[in-house]
Protein backbone atom coordinates (compact mmCIF):
# COMPACT_ATOMS: atom_id res chain seq x y z
CA UNK A 1 0.00 0.00 0.00
CA UNK A 2 1.18 3.12 -0.86
CA UNK A 3 1.44 6.11 1.82
CA UNK A 4 -1.30 7.95 -0.36
CA UNK A 5 -3.51 5.70 0.44
CA UNK A 6 -2.66 4.58 4.15
CA UNK A 7 -3.22 8.14 4.88
CA UNK A 8 -6.12 8.32 3.37
CA UNK A 9 -7.66 5.51 4.76
CA UNK A 10 -6.86 6.77 8.34
CA UNK A 11 -8.54 9.63 7.58
CA UNK A 12 -11.38 7.64 7.26
CA UNK A 13 -10.68 5.58 10.69
CA UNK A 14 -9.92 9.13 12.04
CA UNK A 15 -13.35 10.41 11.65
CA UNK A 16 -15.46 7.48 11.45
CA UNK A 17 -14.00 6.30 15.06
CA UNK A 18 -14.48 9.74 17.41
CA UNK A 19 -17.81 10.49 16.01
CA UNK A 20 -18.83 6.73 16.56
CA UNK A 21 -18.64 8.60 20.34
CA UNK A 22 -19.22 11.48 19.51
CA UNK A 23 -22.82 11.70 17.03
CA UNK A 24 -24.38 9.78 20.30
CA UNK A 25 -23.21 12.16 22.88
CA UNK A 26 -24.88 15.20 20.65
CA UNK A 27 -28.14 13.24 20.46
CA UNK A 28 -28.45 13.22 24.47
CA UNK A 29 -26.87 16.43 25.14
CA UNK A 30 -26.95 18.73 22.26
CA UNK A 31 -24.16 21.00 21.58
CA UNK A 32 -23.80 21.45 24.89
CA UNK A 33 -19.52 22.60 25.69
CA UNK A 34 -19.99 22.72 29.63
CA UNK A 35 -21.57 19.11 29.37
CA UNK A 36 -18.56 18.23 26.96
CA UNK A 37 -15.78 19.54 29.06
CA UNK A 38 -17.09 18.31 32.14
CA UNK A 39 -17.51 14.64 30.82
CA UNK A 40 -14.36 14.67 29.28
CA UNK A 41 -12.08 15.76 32.38
CA UNK A 42 -14.49 13.80 34.94
CA UNK A 43 -11.53 11.36 35.26
CA UNK A 44 -8.07 11.41 35.49
CA UNK A 45 -7.63 8.95 32.80
CA UNK A 46 -10.26 11.07 30.57
CA UNK A 47 -8.30 14.44 31.57
CA UNK A 48 -5.30 13.10 30.61
CA UNK A 49 -6.24 11.70 27.30
CA UNK A 50 -8.21 15.21 26.52
CA UNK A 51 -4.52 17.16 27.44
CA UNK A 52 -2.75 14.88 25.53
CA UNK A 53 -5.14 15.54 22.87
CA UNK A 54 -4.91 19.40 22.90
CA UNK A 55 -0.88 19.67 23.39
CA UNK A 56 -1.09 17.35 20.10
CA UNK A 57 -3.17 19.20 17.83
CA UNK A 58 -1.14 22.54 18.53
CA UNK A 59 1.73 20.89 17.85
CA UNK A 60 0.28 19.69 14.80
CA UNK A 61 -0.55 22.93 13.75
CA UNK A 62 2.66 24.37 13.88
CA UNK A 63 3.94 21.05 12.50
CA UNK A 64 1.59 22.57 9.45
CA UNK A 65 2.24 26.15 9.27
CA UNK A 66 6.31 25.76 9.18
CA UNK A 67 6.21 22.37 7.24
CA UNK A 68 3.19 23.25 4.91
CA UNK A 69 4.74 26.38 4.17
CA UNK A 70 8.61 25.07 3.66
CA UNK A 71 7.32 22.49 1.12
CA UNK A 72 4.40 25.04 0.02
CA UNK A 73 1.86 22.47 0.44
CA UNK A 74 -1.57 23.61 -1.24
CA UNK A 75 -4.76 23.56 1.21
CA UNK A 76 -2.87 23.80 4.58
CA UNK A 77 -6.11 25.16 6.02
CA UNK A 78 -7.84 21.99 5.52
CA UNK A 79 -6.46 19.70 8.43
CA UNK A 80 -6.64 22.68 10.20
CA UNK A 81 -9.89 22.78 10.26
CA UNK A 82 -10.28 18.75 10.52
CA UNK A 83 -8.57 19.19 13.99
CA UNK A 84 -11.30 21.72 14.76
CA UNK A 85 -14.25 19.40 13.31
CA UNK A 86 -12.93 15.62 14.22
CA UNK A 87 -9.70 15.87 15.85
CA UNK A 88 -5.82 15.00 15.54
CA UNK A 89 -7.12 11.37 14.37
CA UNK A 90 -8.10 13.41 11.45
CA UNK A 91 -5.75 16.42 10.88
CA UNK A 92 -2.74 14.58 11.11
CA UNK A 93 -3.18 11.81 8.57
CA UNK A 94 -4.76 14.59 6.53
CA UNK A 95 -1.78 16.98 6.52
CA UNK A 96 0.46 13.39 5.96
CA UNK A 97 -1.64 12.90 3.02
CA UNK A 98 -1.16 16.38 1.52
CA UNK A 99 2.44 16.37 2.53
CA UNK A 100 3.19 13.35 0.78
CA UNK A 101 1.06 14.49 -2.31
CA UNK A 102 3.45 17.80 -2.63
CA UNK A 103 6.84 16.01 -2.39
CA UNK A 104 5.54 13.46 -5.17
CA UNK A 105 4.58 16.79 -7.38
CA UNK A 106 8.10 18.29 -6.44
CA UNK A 107 9.86 14.69 -7.51
CA UNK A 108 7.89 14.74 -11.07
CA UNK A 109 8.62 18.40 -11.26
CA UNK A 110 12.51 17.77 -10.98
CA UNK A 111 12.30 14.61 -12.95
CA UNK A 112 13.47 12.48 -10.40
CA UNK A 113 12.70 8.64 -9.85
CA UNK A 114 10.02 8.05 -7.14
CA UNK A 115 11.61 7.23 -3.70
CA UNK A 116 12.49 3.70 -3.74
CA UNK A 117 13.15 2.62 -7.27
CA UNK A 118 15.89 1.77 -8.85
Amino acid sequence: MNPKSAYLGLCVLGTALPYSQFLPFLQEHGLNAGEFVAQLFATRIGAFFGLDVIVSALALWLFVAIEGHRLRIPHRWAPVLAVILVGVSLGLPLFLYLRERQLQLDRVQVGSPPAGAA
